[in-house]
């Protein structure tokens, strides 16, 4: 690999991990989002970017009594 594509990779590989930062910032899963920054890169980072924050719910468990 030539020190240009080292770059490439590297800055890729860092925009994942800010996307990963973004999503979870947002609600939304950030493994997800990391692998599907490897895939999209900057196309992640629009898409995190433009939609809605994410709403978490958690579960809730009614005892009886």
């Amino acid at each position: 690999m030539t020190n240009n594509s080292q770059g490439y990779a590297v800055g890729w590989l860092t925009l994942a991990f800010i996307n990963a930062g973004l999503a979870q910032g947002k609600g939304r899963r950030g493994k997800v989002w990391f692998l599907l920054s490897l895939l999209l890169g900057p196309v992640a980072t629009f898409l995190i970017v433009v939609t809605e924050p994410g709403s978490r719910t958690t579960a809730t468990t009614i005892s009886p009594g």
